[in-house]
């Protein structure tokens, strides 16, 4: 086994600005301190008129939300929604002349999972002297060692040995598989991760054929538990809605795209020069999907999947969920340390983009159980003072947000598993209402760790379902 002495933390030394190391800036501290204060003075003097501000403004941003969900779901059957390979263009490659490609895979804790990664790898049509592939492995993590050393790794196969160090997240592990990558395109697959024969050679033809700005092609995303049990049916609507709908909706639109936290490819050379992940960013594909962005680069969507585990034990979800979206808000803190330089390098548009996709995924998961009790009280009490919130426009407002926004929502999940063929789950992505609850229970989690423990990685427990 080789050791590793390359600096993981090259985003933080020479671009502080951007790493999420300090989870909060001075200014941003006191201007959170000063909006706090206006909102308790203003609730101790007029509770009622600020409450009803409250109200209309998230109803506002509700119907906003709602109408950006449907409009992603339009533009994602638009040709420009993904890059599509066909066979003949994968047959027309000459191997002799196909580039070496990375493939960086982070594990911890994962002793189980180590022969069906290697066994998923090794099938990846593509020639074995080519793939330079690094088993990631923690220095202390003496029992996924232990497992990797009992088997004898196939050609292209190394281990590199994580130092043990703070923090204990993916990204740093992923830094230090980047310093020592030697293949021209680069990929990182998660230790339960089934991608599809032929993704490594669709990503070259891929890179091939688009322009020299686009330096990542994400690949689709879903489960191949589906259904194991309520969890998984739930989850699989959501990814199936996220990544055949939203993702290609936004790569239509030329707008950002938060990588998922596997099967993003990258042109090597290009993401060293953004310098790799935040190592102190719990979700470390969001922040480099929008640095990718604002370093004058994008990302498309690469029509191909790789299949997951999805959690099936709800202790794990929703650690995994806090962890997510604890890493959406890092992201969104960092990048608005300056939003007027965010705006320009950004665009109007994509700032926009921004602050629905990182700041409004937050705030909705937040906010979501203040309507709830709201909604709760009233059909129990009919307190009528509560009719008041809800009057003349912001009562149009609001009701179109219960049907159309609902809608939207539950739609997206239902037309996405009907549109990969799941169409057994289709029923299930009706009862999206009650799988929102656990996002946010997650969503108020992740702001608790946040000022707590920022830099905690929750673990994902993994091998629950063999996959076959």
């Amino acid at each position: 086994m080789t050791e590793n002495t390359e600096n993981p933390f090259l985003l933080e030394t020479v671009k502080p600005e951007w790493s999420a190391r300090q989870p909060l800036t001075m200014f941003q501290k006191i201007f959170m301190t000063l909006l706090i204060a206006i909102f308790l003075a203003s609730m101790w003097k007029d509770p009622w008129r600020i409450l009803h501000l409250v109200v209309i403004i998230s109803t506002i941003f509700y119907l906003a939300f709602s109408l950006y969900k449907l409009l992603l779901i339009c533009f994602s059957v638009s040709k420009s929604s993904e890059i599509f390979i066909s066979q003949q263009e994968l047959q027309s490659l000459d191997e002799s002349e196909l580039p070496v490609y990375s493939i960086l895979i982070p594990l911890y804790k994962e002793p189980e999972s180590v022969t069906q990664i290697i066994k998923s790898i090794s099938v990846l049509d593509y020639p074995p002297h080519l793939k330079d592939v690094q088993l990631l492995l923690e220095e202390d993590d003496i029992q996924t060692r232990q497992a990797v050393d009992a088997l004898k790794l196939p050609q292209g196969f190394r281990v590199t040995i994580i130092p043990r160090s703070f923090p204990r997240t993916k990204p740093k592990a992923c830094n230090v598989g980047l310093a020592k990558a030697k293949g021209k395109y680069l990929v990182i697959y998660d230790a339960e991760d089934k991608p599809e024969a032929d993704q490594l050679k669709k990503a070259v033809v891929a890179f091939m054929k688009i322009s020299p700005s686009v330096v990542c092609l994400q690949s689709k995303l879903n489960f191949y538990n589906q259904h194991q049990n309520l969890l998984t049916k739930w989850f699989t609507a959501e990814y199936s809605a996220w990544f055949d709908l939203s993702l290609p909706g936004l790569s239509a639109l030329g707008a950002i795209i938060p990588l998922g936290g596997t099967s993003n490819h990258f042109i090597t050379d290009k993401l060293k020069e953004l310098l790799g992940w935040d190592a102190y960013n719990v979700t470390e594909d969001c922040d480099l999907g929008v640095r990718i962005y604002r370093a004058g680069y994008c990302t498309l969507m690469l029509d191909t999947t790789t299949w997951e585990e999805a959690c099936s034990s709800l202790k794990f979800w929703i650690r995994q969920r806090t962890r997510w979206l604890k890493g959406y808000i890092q992201t969104y803190f960092v990048h608005m340390r300056n939003p007027v330089r965010l705006l320009l390098e950004l665009g109007f548009l994509n700032f926009i983009h921004f602050q629905i996709l990182i700041g409004g995924i937050i705030f909705a998961f937040l906010i979501n159980p203040f309507f709830w009790f709201l909604t709760l009280i009233w059909f129990i009490f009919k307190v009528e003072l509560l009719s008041s919130f809800f009057s003349g426009i912001i009562f149009i407002i609001g009701t179109l947000c219960l049907f159309a926004g609902n809608f939207a929502f539950v739609y997206a999940g239902a037309i996405a598993c009907y549109h990969r063929g799941c169409f057994a789950l289709v029923k299930y992505a009706i009862l999206a209402p009650l799988y929102w609850v656990l996002m946010s229970i997650g969503a108020w989690r992740a702001v608790i760790q946040f000022f707590a423990n920022p830099f905690y990685w929750e673990k994902t427990r993994h091998g629950l379902f063999p996959a076959k």
